[in-house]
């Protein structure tokens, strides 16, 4: 690295984009993966969907524990 930079000719917010969307990725463990994948075909649903269905019924039970 430098020891100094010049951002003197910069522009603030060039690639700022308000309605950006940020997607996490999400890891998951080989084997859980593996068996999603499975139920997800079986289904025929996309893996994503598969996912966020779980997750979605998830946390409605924990929501209802409350």
């Amino acid at each position: 690295m430098k020891p100094e930079y010049d951002f003197s000719k910069g522009e603030r917010g060039k690639f700022f984009r308000p309605d950006a969307e940020i997607r996490v990725p999400i890891y998951l463990n080989t084997d859980i993966q593996a068996y999603l994948a499975e139920r997800a075909a079986q289904k025929g649903v996309p893996l994503g969907e598969m996912v966020n269905a779980l997750l979605k019924q998830e946390i409605r039970v924990i929501e209802s524990a409350k």
